[in-house]
């Protein structure tokens, strides 16, 4: 294999050992897990969306300047290295969620330290995007590489859900065995081991990368310390002036803004929905999740050919409506009727809607995340493309307390999971409306 190619591999292999913090974790096994533990559909998912929010905020406020400071230094793996301990500590920390006299708090920051590890290694990565080959294929790359991470992502939940995560009910897990390794499963440690589970996944396929990604370094890269000098008021000026000189830039940033937090609280929530709306066990959840991580490969991988065949634009419009859709569909469907059909105590029609709205979830975030990657590419100013991405993590998550709170909000006020769904409707809404502004090329 040659150097490019081994390249190229590495910077997969960050998307498949990153993927299960999203998969099992934010999705399908954690949050549904501590939504049994509180006993309580909405408490459980009032508390997720404060705890998710209140991280979300301090990657928005730290993401640009690390991005502007790497842009400077060239030191985009030393960045992605430090932020894999954050990854791995705050994963293997939630162990700690044992029932009974269950730590909330401390989990939650747990929980919280590993998901800014994850966005913030994810910053100098996709920032590697456009060294990878050449612009018309950059489509097909990002969409492989969102393809090779949905695919870890299933290895290790059918693994959780086979080997480790066991019902409730029965202790036993989706193959009808105990948990592997002398788990106990009245202590729930099987299900517990997903936190280690996926910080040891991590920093066992984080090899290939490290022993294969060289990034390309600026020209005149400057030491850490004195990048952060420069940096903070560059980026001030990049910000007062953004609208005036790079209007397509503003328009995306604030498009991608609304409808990804909308995405990121159908993940978030979609497993504790489940399992509070429609009662449905880790296991369920589980089986659920793979159907949405198979489409959402198959989908990533072959939107990668829309993306450089039709441009990212028109992909991420459509994945936008479809989404939009899916949100008002799923407020249809709970326990006693599936679209105002009515449904029977013993019927399994709820269920089956629910994994086809999930599959649907699944193709659409993986075609919708892996385009708006390339578009970003496409719209960041030219030479400071980490700074870029800096800005892109800001836009995701400068409002990423919104959805969760939204929901929150909306939930603890009217006692309702499905009213709690509603605003991810108009955040989608007022994405596409924005995408309008967006030039496919940038501002070039």
């Amino acid at each position: 294999m040659t150097a490019e190619r081994r390249r190229l591999w590495g910077w997969y292999f960050f998307d498949w050992a990153s993927q299960p913090y999203n998969t099992l974790l934010l999705t399908f096994i954690f949050g549904p897990y501590v939504t049994e533990l509180l006993g309580d559909g909405s408490a459980a998912q009032a508390a997720w969306g404060y705890g998710v929010g209140a991280a979300g905020l301090l990657i928005a406020l730290c993401a640009p300047v690390l991005g502007a400071v790497a842009d400077r230094s060239g030191a985009r793996m030393g960045f992605v290295a430090l932020f894999s301990v954050f990854y791995i500590l705050g994963a293997a920390g939630l162990w700690l969620a044992a029932p009974g006299d269950f730590p909330l708090v401390t989990v939650l920051a747990f929980f919280a330290l590993g998901l800014i590890g994850m966005e913030f290694a994810t910053i100098f990565t996709n920032a590697m995007l456009p060294d990878l080959g050449p612009r018309e294929r950059l489509g097909r790359i990002s969409g492989s590489g969102w393809a090779f991470g949905y695919l870890g992502g299933l290895v290790a939940l059918v693994m959780m859900l086979a080997l480790f995560a066991e019902s409730a009910a029965t202790g036993r897990t989706l193959i009808g065995i105990e948990p592997v390794l002398g788990l106990d499963p009245a202590a729930r440690e099987g299900t517990r081991a997903v936190g280690p589970l996926t910080a040891v996944w991590y920093a066992l396929f984080m090899v290939p990368f490290f022993l294969w990604v060289r990034d390309v370094r600026p020209a005149a890269p400057v030491p850490v310390a004195q990048a952060a000098r420069q940096a903070l008021p560059d980026l001030l000026a990049t910000l007062l002036g953004l609208q005036a000189r790079h209007p397509s830039l503003t328009a995306y940033l604030a498009s991608s803004m609304l409808y990804r937090d909308a995405l990121n609280g159908m993940y978030v929530f979609g497993g504790i929905y489940a399992a509070g709306v429609l009662g449905w066990s880790v296991t369920d959840v589980g089986v659920f999740g793979i159907l949405a991580v198979i489409t959402g490969a198959i989908f990533a991988w072959a939107g990668g050919f829309a993306d450089d065949r039709f441009g990212p634009k028109r992909v991420i419009a459509a994945g936008v409506g479809v989404l939009a859709l899916v949100a008002v569909a799923v407020t249809q469907v709970d326990r006693t009727a599936v679209f105002g059909i009515a449904a029977g105590p013993d019927s399994r029609l709820p269920d089956i809607a629910f994994y086809l709205l999930g599959a649907t979830i699944g193709a659409a975030g993986g075609v919708l995340q892996s385009a708006s990657r390339t578009m970003m590419v496409r719209q960041a100013i030219p030479g400071r493309m980490t700074e870029g991405f800096g800005l892109y993590a800001l836009a995701g998550k400068a409002t990423s307390f919104l959805a969760p709170l939204a929901i929150g909000i909306t939930t603890d006020l009217t006692g309702s999971q499905q009213a709690g769904i509603l605003p991810l409707v108009g955040l989608f809404l007022l994405g596409l409306v924005l995408l309008y502004w967006v030039r496919a090329e940038g501002d070039t």
